[in-house]
Parts: structure tokens; sequence; C-alpha cells
């Protein structure tokens, strides 16, 4: 299936502003960018480039007074929800490849080592591997409660103690507990279209959610909604939602705007007709 995915950013700066975006999605076996369009107003210098984690980084110094980031990509999706592994058996720290052991570490919004009694008392007697995982999404996805605005600064062990957060926070803490119960956990940011699902009441959002390696592979978990997905855009993977920011200001700056948009397309849409509408309508 084909998903056209995008934003408008607005932004307005008290002077010159070095800035980070990454708001390209990741190329995989799994999804595929079909065409895509970045427009910097007013026209802007960029640099690109592939960070740590593999994922791509545009570099720009963003002038005095209003700057506007508009991004369009039209993707090629498998148009079936993420894989589930219940009988997925845990590997063992010693057995873990060496390039997934950073994920097993606390990190500054994932604190599992804040978190590592509550999270044994808590799921210590699930059986290890996919189903003590999903045990951690039951129980974040029945304690915690969705409310949106939450703030960047928040950490896992916060979610942990205010009960409440955004799908940021959901994530977090999945994967501080995870960690906490040694298995390797990264997070994730993307778009997440209504697909198979009602629509959601308010403005469409960028989402978060986090992966798991469990028995050689990197397995997605929502705790945020808790079920299997349609749809799911990968932009950038990280430790946590730091390493991933979709926007790094190096200065003052204020956000005047942002619009997110995420949805299915007709299998013969292609990517010229998306930008012609898009033109049309701006009109």
């Amino acid at each position: 299936m084909k998903v056209h995915i995008g934003c408008r950013l607005v932004y307005t700066c008290s002077q010159p502003t070095p800035m980070l975006l990454i708001l390209h999605p990741s190329y995989t076996d799994n999804q595929q960018v079909m065409g895509s369009r970045r427009k910097i107003t007013p026209l802007t210098p960029i640099e690109e480039y592939i960070d740590t984690y593999g994922n791509e980084v545009w570099r720009m110094v963003a002038p005095t007074g209003r700057v506007q980031i508009d991004h369009n990509i039209l993707m090629e999706m498998p148009a079936t929800p993420d894989f589930v592994f219940p009988n997925l058996p845990k590997t063992a720290i010693e057995d873990l490849p060496f390039d997934v052991l950073n994920y097993t570490l606390p990190s500054r919004l994932c604190l599992s080592d804040l978190l590592l009694y509550d999270a044994w008392d808590l799921f210590g007697h699930v059986e290890g591997g996919w189903k003590q995982v999903q045990a951690v999404c039951d129980w974040i996805h029945q304690h915690i409660t969705y409310v949106p605005d939450g703030t960047s600064s928040t950490t896992a062990l916060d979610t942990y103690q205010q009960r409440h957060g955004v799908c940021r926070d959901f994530a977090h803490l999945g994967i501080a507990f995870c960690r906490a119960l040694n298995f390797p956990a990264r997070y994730v940011y993307g778009y997440l279209p209504d697909i198979g699902v009602p629509f959601g009441s308010g403005p469409m959002d960028f989402h978060a959610w986090f992966e798991v390696y469990i028995d050689g592979l990197w397995c997605t978990f929502d705790a945020r909604h808790n079920i299997p997905r349609i749809g799911r855009v990968v932009v950038a993977r990280g430790r946590d939602a730091i390493d991933v920011a979709f926007a790094t200001m190096y200065g003052n700056s204020q956000m005047l705007n942002m619009k997110v948009w995420a949805e299915q397309v007709d299998e013969h849409t292609n990517f010229d007709s998306i930008m012609l509408q898009l033109a049309k309508d701006e009109t």
C-alpha cells in the first residue's frame, strides 16, 4: 500500500540559529520512499549526514525571522500489521551481539538502573522473551494515562511516578523496564496513520514506540496503543528521544506552528499527483 506522510514546521529565530532536523524516513526492507520533496522558506542551504544510529540528519543555519520547513513523502509499505512472535525466547546477556549491548544500558531519559527493582518485582515472574516484554506493555497501557502536551525533559522514572504522559513517555518507560530486565531496547519515532482503527479526535502528530531485541530480531512494541498497527513509518531510532529529536535548535528560537499528516492513498497515486493537489489546495 501507499502512504502519504509529511509535516510543516514553522519557527521564528531572533538571530541566525544552527539547527538539526531528523525528518526523512529510514530506508528498510519494509518501507520504501517512492518520492519526496523538501522545501525551506526562505531558501536555506542544507547539509546531510548519517548519524551514529544510521539516521539521516539535515543540518542548516535558520535565518533571522520566520523559517518554514515543508516535507512531503510518498511511502510504499506492507499492508500488514506489526508482526507478533509470542514464543520468541529471551537471549542471555552473554550471548547478545556486541552491537546491541549499548541498548541494555541506562540513558538520560531511560533510567533503567533506577527502575531495576520495580521491573523485576512487576515482571520477574513472567516467562522471559516476548511474553515478558508484552507484560511490560500491558502494564504500561493499563496504568499510565495518556495526556497531550508533555514536556521533553520527562524521564521514564517521572512517568512511572506520575502515572501519565504522551507517547514518548510510554516508549521511554517501556524501554527502561526492558533494559532493567536485560533486554536491549531502543526508541523509535515516526508516523502512524489511522489505518484499520477509528480516526483520532485530535490533530495528527509524530508518534513514538520502541523496539526490543529478542532472539535475534528487533521487534516492535507500542505501549500507548498496545495492538498491532498497519502503516507504521520509521523515521529514526536511538537510545531515547534526545538522540532522535525531529528538531534540535542551537540558539534562541520559538516554534510558531507544527502540522503533521499521515494517510493511506490510492495504490495508483504517484508523488507528482500529490504535489499537484497540494499546490492547488494552497492556492
